[in-house]
């Protein structure tokens, strides 16, 4: 994992894919037993600056709070962000909860101007990608 880390961090390599962040998700989210929110802090060149666990919850929901995640965001001074969250069931299908929740998460983090370039729902093998299906506004 930390091999990956270090290779998205590297000059010349960016996150502007979703194949380029589905693996490190997976191995960072996909065997974990409770639901967990983390953010993918990017800066102006898509390049990843970190990766943060920023919420834990029960094994079918957790809480997140957006302005938590503004916080997060000025504090790493990132440009961007790729959100991400598990789904112990494995199942991958984003409820409307999760839809609902990027909706909120991209109107907080557009007011510091901080872009939301996608959002992941990482089941056992494999992770959904909202931009893949135009979920993103």
């Amino acid at each position: 994992m930390a091999i990956l880390q270090a290779r998205m961090k590297s000059v010349g390599c960016a996150a502007t894919t979703p194949d380029a962040v589905r693996g490190f998700l997976c191995l960072k989210l996909a065997a974990l037993e409770r639901e967990v929110f983390g953010v993918l802090f990017l800066n102006a060149q898509n390049r990843l600056i970190a990766f943060e666990t920023m919420f834990e919850g029960t094994l079918t929901q957790t809480a997140v709070y957006p302005r938590e995640v503004a916080r997060a965001a000025l504090r790493h001074n990132a440009a961007s962000v790729i959100l991400a969250h598990n789904h112990p069931s494995g199942c991958m299908e984003p409820s409307k909860a999760d839809i609902l929740l990027t909706r909120s998460l991209q109107q907080a983090l557009s007011l510091v101007d901080v872009k939301v370039l996608d959002h992941f729902v990482v089941g056992h093998t494999n992770a959904y990608s909202f931009a893949e299906h135009k979920l993103l506004h």
